[in-house]
Formats: C-alpha cells, structure tokens, sequence
C-alpha cells in the first residue's frame, strides 16, 4: 500500500484496525512507540500504522466507507425531506421576572408588567421575522394579570392564533402562540 512510508517521530498516527491513535515518539526497526492521548506509549509496527493530518481522523475504514457511499446510486429522494415543517422546535420564552432581571429590587409591579411585555413583544417579533411558527410563552399562574396582558398584546396581531400551551408539559402557566407565515 505504502501508507506508512514517511511517518516520523512527531506525526499523529492512528493504527490499522485498531481504534487507536497518538503521537509517534520512537522509530526503531519497523517499529514505532506512540504515546496516546491518555499518555500511555504503545509499541506497533510501522506498517500498521497511518499518518492523521491535523485533527481530521480518517482511519482507511472510514475512507473506505466514504468511498462507498459515493459509489452507491443516489436514491430520488421524495419529499420527506422536510420533516422540519412538521416539528419544527418550539421557541420558548420564560417571562418570569426572575429569567428577566437579576433582582426585582426596587421594581414595582408595573415596571415588572411591562418589562415582561416588552420581552414577549420582542420575542414575539423575533419569532415572526425568523418565521418560527410556535412560540410558548411561560408566564405561570400568578394572579394571571401578565396572562391578561399578554391576551391583549396577541390579539394586536393578525397573523397569528393563541391558547394554552401544552397541559402536561408546562401546566397551566403557559400560553403557545402558533405564528402563521404569509408567503
């Protein structure tokens, strides 16, 4: 094959079929002493072993693999090559106050109100523009006045549809927004 020619002390080797790689330390005879990433030093002959560039491991099992998978005929792919739309990842946005500031000291209720609204908005208007289309929205139980608030924000907003967000997920402190996307 002549893969090993030109392996010298200093080169990052791996070993044939072994799942085995390190630094070659001595080169004695057609031996070679590796020391590998846990520092133990390991003795192989030099025909067994394989030079790795940089950090990229490509053993031959793998090139060989690469290789096969060019070779095989590309299926047509149909049109599950979106399964994105489907569950595409909910953005979720935690308004309790406690995620937002670091201490409430000196906050009155009102500056907690509108900054978690403001938040909402933000994301809201983040979610729209990036065309995610579920947003939930934690706001927990309260006294359900943010709950209110955030009711009113939503209905400002043509595009999208609102109601409890998942039961068993987030009990009853959440509210998911589904964002429809206008071409």
């Amino acid at each position: 094959m002549g893969h090993s020619e030109g392996i010298t002390i200093g080169d990052r080797v791996e070993v044939l079929d072994e799942a085995i790689s390190g630094t070659v330390e001595a080169i004695s005879d057609n031996m070679a002493t590796i020391v590998t990433p846990e520092g133990f030093p390991m003795q192989f002959p030099i025909k067994e072993l394989v030079k790795v560039s940089g950090d990229i491991r490509v053993s031959n099992f793998e090139v060989a693999q690469v290789k096969k998978e060019k070779e095989r005929p590309k299926r047509k792919t149909g049109p599950t090559a979106k399964p994105k739309q489907r569950n595409a990842p909910k953005m979720e946005v935690d308004l309790h106050i406690h995620q937002l500031v670091k201490s409430t000291k000196g906050l009155e209720k009102f500056d907690m109100l509108n900054l978690q609204l403001e938040t909402a908005k933000r994301q809201l208007n983040f979610a729209i523009a990036k065309r995610i289309q579920k947003v939930v929205f934690i706001h927990g139980v309260g006294e359900g006045i943010l709950k209110e608030e955030l009711y009113y924000l939503f209905k400002q907003y043509e595009n999208i549809k609102y109601y409890d967000a998942d039961y068993q997920k987030y009990g009853l402190g959440a509210t998911e927004v589904y964002i429809f996307q206008n071409a």
